[in-house]
């Protein structure tokens, strides 16, 4: 039923484009950049209760933060599409418990924080603007919340930012298009239009945002781990930020997925924020 809904859609995307190639990159685009709000249980609910709350505002977004107090260094969390702060409970509780001072934000769209469009660039400011705000030392974004950090780091270049690590990431925007295209099978002059009204938004071609290039010339101490296996974002793009990203260790698993939410993965994250 989902591949059909998703068939349907695009369908209905292309025959727009066929009146108005523009229009359709639009209603793509739109669709590409709204994620679903994943409702929170109680118990999850209970679990952010025991940090401490902050709104941070950037652009009209009410980021909402959240403090796990430590007297180590300050480790900032960045989750990915359609997810929030709750997917990082168990390594938010190892840190906490090794006295390291672990912040954490939802993303734009995302969790308890504002808005109703999602894109990486704006979630790279976000993490920017909290990233100052707290001070903080080390950075590590899963999937797309990854990609951001190495926006963030590109642009930004923190001076309190000593390590990053970064979670089955996506290395460049031209593959999270081409699979976003392929997957809702647009035409030619949808996918056209979408990469047009990239560079009018953002005076750049898509091609220029690639994390893994960004990285190139970084000499912050970097940790990436990709399971083989990841069915959303392909291993070859762990290869391209080791290809860039001279400072960063290449972890490899198998078996963990997308989410790597394993134990093993908070072991190595561990061992490398404790070096």
């Amino acid at each position: 039923m989902k591949e059909f809904i998703i068939q349907m859609v695009g369908s209905i995307i292309n025959l727009v484009s066929y009146i108005s190639p523009r229009y359709g990159g639009k209603m793509a685009l739109n669709l590409f950049s709204k994620p679903r709000r994943i409702k929170l249980k109680e118990p999850e609910k209970d679990f952010l209760l025991t940090a401490f709350l902050e709104d941070v505002d950037y652009a009209g977004v009410n980021i909402m933060t959240y403090r796990w107090l430590g007297e180590k260094e300050t480790i900032l969390l960045a989750h990915g599409w359609e997810s929030n702060t709750v997917r990082w409970k168990d390594l938010i509780t190892q840190l906490n418990a090794l006295d390291f001072n672990v912040v954490a934000l939802d993303a734009p769209a995302h969790g308890n924080t504002s808005g109703r469009i999602f894109n990486a660039i704006l979630y790279s400011e976000c993490i920017n603007v909290v990233a100052k705000k707290f001070n903080a030392n080390i950075i590590i974004g899963h999937s797309v919340g990854g990609m951001a950090t190495a926006f963030c780091q590109k642009k930004y270049q923190l001076p309190s930012v000593n390590k990053l690590v970064l979670l089955g990431a996506p290395s460049n925007f031209v593959g999270v298009f081409s699979r976003y295209v392929k997957m809702m099978n647009y035409n030619s002059r949808v996918s056209e239009a979408m990469n047009n009204l990239i560079f009018e938004r953002f005076n750049q071609e898509p091609e220029h945002f690639n994390a893994a290039r960004f990285l190139e010339e970084t000499t912050v101490d970097g940790l990436l781990i990709h399971d083989k296996k990841d069915r959303i974002i392909p291993y070859s793009d762990a290869e391209d930020f080791k290809n860039y990203y001279k400072n960063a260790t290449l972890i490899s698993t198998e078996g963990f997925g997308h989410g790597l939410r394993h134990k093993d993965v908070n072991k190595h994250i561990i061992d490398f924020v404790n070096a």
